[in-house]
């Protein structure tokens, strides 16, 4: 008996082992069970969505339908916003500005954002399951996605059991004060939607459309090519691109950098003239939204996202311009 007990003890600690690895990724599955119904899923829902201070009622309705993603996030509170993604053409409907803003997108970027959890995300965040908690009739997975350092902020999230749809979200500080909310009154998913539901509430005869134009092709003898020396553990460049915003014809260089969960936003702009004061560093907080604007090389760079403000400063300072390579000899 004991011999049979003393071979079957390697066994039962590697039983032991697999199963505390399976308890440890088990929350992980459920933010990528839920990220796949939220990408994959038609769904309709009215949430409200706490941020700055302000509570703002909206909804969103998604649908994809022969590989192409449709959505429409409405105001409800009075705005009349509406914004409507069919593919990679958002168009934006601004009643209290007259406007129609028509532009190109990532098709893979939703309207409203959540978590997405990747193999590097892992490296810097601590991801668990907290509880099983009943919110709004739904039963619930209460997961926290915690940064292992201060450049990034936190998560706390009630994924539903049924459908693995998020019915509440926080946005956390890193002394997990919450600073942005997003909690769904109702959310149900539909087998069809609608070409209908697509299409704006708000009259725009006298409006003005935009249209955010091709940038102008720049020679190769004047391109540089802007980056950061140095970032935030974990953090990368996956984008860098040119745009004119509306109404201006300057041309504006656009840097993501991102840990994987994590984004921030870097503009870099000609400064045409540097009044007294313009190169002193600025810094803005709004919500859950960090801003941070210097002035490097005659060029002004300001880094946004949704990240502690050391974290934009960070990124910022340490934009520089590379010149590009002098072309080959014919």
């Amino acid at each position: 008996m004991r011999r049979s007990l003393r071979t079957s003890e390697p066994l039962l600690a590697l039983a032991l082992a697999w199963a505390g690895v399976a308890v440890a990724q088990e929350p992980a599955r459920w933010l990528e069970r839920m990220d796949q119904a939220l990408t994959t899923r038609n769904y309709d829902g009215t949430f409200s969505h706490w941020h700055g201070g302000r509570v703002e009622m909206l909804r969103i309705i998604h649908r994809v339908q022969d590989g192409v993603v449709s959505e429409r996030l409405a105001s409800l509170d009075g705005s009349g916003r509406e914004f409507i993604r069919i593919g990679s053409n958002l168009t934006c409907y601004l009643p209290d500005k007259r406007t129609v803003l028509v532009e190109q997108r990532p098709p893979q970027q939703p309207l409203v954002g959540f978590p997405v959890v990747n193999d590097q995300t892992a490296s810097f965040y601590e991801i668990r399951e907290v509880a099983r908690v009943r919110l709004n009739r739904h039963d619930t997975h209460l997961i926290s996605v915690t940064p292992k350092d201060e450049y990034r902020y936190g998560y706390r999230l009630w994924i539903d059991d049924a459908t693995a749809l998020p019915i509440k979200t926080q946005l956390c500080d890193p002394s997990g004060h919450v600073i942005e909310q997003i909690l769904f009154a109702n959310l149900t998913l539909a087998a069809r939607i609608p070409d209908a539901a697509f299409k704006p509430d708000v009259a725009t005869v006298g409006f003005e459309w935009l249209r955010n134009a091709a940038p102008p092709a720049v020679p190769p003898s004047q391109a540089a090519a802007w980056g950061a020396v140095q970032l935030p553990p974990g953090f990368r460049m996956t984008v860098r691109s040119a745009q004119v915003f509306p109404g201006s014809p300057a041309v504006v260089d656009h840097l993501v950098f991102t840990d994987g969960l994590a984004s921030v936003s870097v503009f870099v702009e000609m400064q045409i003239s540097q009044p007294e004061g313009a190169a002193v560093p600025k810094a803005a907080t709004v919500g859950s939204s960090s801003a941070f604007s210097t002035v490097v090389d005659g060029h002004k760079i300001t880094a946004v996202g949704e990240v502690p403000p050391a974290t934009v400063q960070f990124i910022a300072t340490q934009v520089k311009a590379q010149p590009a390579p002098p072309a080959p000899h014919p």
